[in-house]
């Protein structure tokens, strides 16, 4: 039987495993339950598996003649949202949900798994899949930590993603950055705590807030160019318990993204300049505050010769060039840590589907996909394993 028709017969199969992962979420470290699910279906496969960083999942798959290792990964771990979807599949546990498609990546890559154990003759070289945990904060940099690229080396990684921005029907497959930079800040605001009618007396964090939030846009307008993506938000302010009470202290939280490579040693600073402003701005209004930073994800950079061998694909895949397009998002995902260290490319799978109602964006509790998509992201798995390990790309 031809690949196509393999992957096709799995179809019913593969939808049943996303339905699963998607009733049954676990947050980042906590997927035991999923673990346990991934390691039964790729061992009845004949697969050794191992643990890695707890409730990571590895297995490899040995080809008819040694190789180059093509590592092919997808993330497991749920985000603490309460479901809102009317479906029959809906989480069962209260307030985590599969709202950015992981249950889809995993559904993918274990049917992946299986149509190619049954092709290991087809191709030399080692295919390692990889089921990483807690991608939303920092899980990949653990895996790596632990080995996750070496025994035996990774030659190259490749990963994809389910896109609601994205028309389903089409693929999106580009080179160089592809998804943002990111930093994470916690800051307090410390002043004097007084009465509304005599703020004189007082020292106000709410308008030292209320300045810093206004002034620090001007990080991205003023002093680093336009052609260089860079969006500061504020997610969240808290402060004060009553009306007519000034607070002795306000919190803020929000991020920094960038399509370039952050820290101390770029050119464009981004996070060195926030901390430099909003340190002069309290001053400005006699405030003193508190800046905690951490560095949660860098820019994720598509390899050049990947991305070719991956546009090929995707148009054997689509059977329509037109269907492949670009696709840059200021999101963030760890798979950058595995693309910085060996060559990579990351795809976006269209499946945003306005008659199925599968545009909303993803971390929505109303999130969900267009699951006519899943068998071309099998696809795309099983026959970019194959045409990397014949071809001389990196």
């Amino acid at each position: 039987m031809q690949i196509s028709g393999r992957i096709e017969q799995y179809r019913d199969e593969l939808i049943t495993l996303r339905r699963s992962f998607h009733q049954h979420p676990e947050l980042g470290f906590e997927e035991h339950h999923t673990a346990e699910v991934v390691e039964s279906y790729l061992k009845d496969l004949g697969l050794t598996t191992r643990r890695v960083t707890k409730t990571g999942v590895v297995a490899l798959l040995a080809g008819s003649r040694p190789g180059r290792v093509l590592m092919l990964r997808a993330d497991m771990d749920a985000l603490p949202i309460n479901e809102e979807n009317d479906v029959d599949y809906r989480s069962r546990n209260p307030g985590v949900m599969h709202a950015c498609g992981h249950d889809a990546h995993m559904a993918m890559l274990l049917i992946a798994a299986k149509v190619l154990s049954h092709n290991k003759d087809a191709f030399a070289g080692t295919i390692k899949f990889v089921f990483q945990p807690n991608e939303e904060i920092a899980g990949a940099l653990r895996m790596i930590e632990e080995g996750v690229l070496e025994h035996p080396t990774v030659d190259a990684v490749m990963g994809i993603h389910v896109w609601t921005p994205v028309e389903s029907g089409k693929i999106g497959i580009t080179a160089g950055p592809v998804m943002g930079g990111l930093d994470v800040f916690k800051m307090t605001i410390f002043g004097k705590g007084g009465h509304t009618g005599v703020p004189e007396d007082a020292v106000d964090p709410v308008i030292a807030a209320a300045n810093l939030i206004q002034t620090v846009q001007m990080i991205q307008t003023r002093e680093i160019s336009n052609l260089k993506s860079t969006i500061i938000m504020f997610g969240r302010i808290s402060g004060g318990t009553k009306s007519n009470i000034i607070p002795d202290k306000v919190d803020l939280e929000g991020s920094i993204r960038f399509l370039y490579k952050g820290g101390p040693d770029s050119i464009e600073q981004p996070t060195e300049r926030f901390r430099r402003i909003a340190e002069q701005v309290c001053q400005t209004h006699r405030c003193t505050c508190r800046i905690e930073i951490i560095h949660e994800n860098i820019p994720l950079i598509n390899h050049s010769g990947l991305t070719e061998l991956a546009r090929q694909t995707a148009a054997e895949v689509f059977k329509d060039r037109n269907a492949v397009i670009d696709n840059v998002t200021m999101a963030s995902e760890d798979f950058s840590e595995f693309s910085q260290r060996v060559p990579g490319v990351f795809m976006f799978l269209g499946a945003g589907n306005e008659k199925k109602g599968t545009t909303l964006p993803h971390h929505n509790p109303r999130f969900n996909i267009d699951e006519d998509v899943l068998l071309n992201g099998v696809a795309m798995h099983v026959r970019g394993a194959l045409n990397y390990l014949s071809m001389n790309v990196v």
